[in-house]
């Protein structure tokens, strides 16, 4: 099972937390607060990866914290936000 990254920004508790991939461009969740978020966003994860899919196109691989910490258009994120692991579930493929 593939793990991805999950930068989450809880904004206060007039806001919705944000959940977002910074591995995955595009692919973000939320929730009312963050326990709620971190559990639409294996969702979030799996629609994207269903995209992919469809376009025939393999998802990108995921980046380790230490990866996504050395790379500048993640650093400040990484320091600034809690981040979580994220697991791809496995889908099971409806027989044709």
């Amino acid at each position: 099972m593939a793990h991805y990254i999950a930068i989450i920004e809880d904004a206060g508790p007039d806001h919705a937390v944000g959940v977002w991939f910074p591995n995955l461009p595009g692919c973000t969740s939320g929730g009312d607060d963050i326990d709620e978020a971190l559990r639409n966003a294996p969702e979030a994860l799996e629609l994207y990866a269903e995209s992919f899919e469809a376009d025939g196109k393999p998802m990108p691989r995921p980046r380790t914290l230490t990866e996504l910490k050395s790379d500048p258009d993640t650093a400040d994120d990484i320091k600034t936000y809690m981040v979580a692991l994220v697991e791809l579930r496995a889908r099971a493929h409806a027989a044709e």
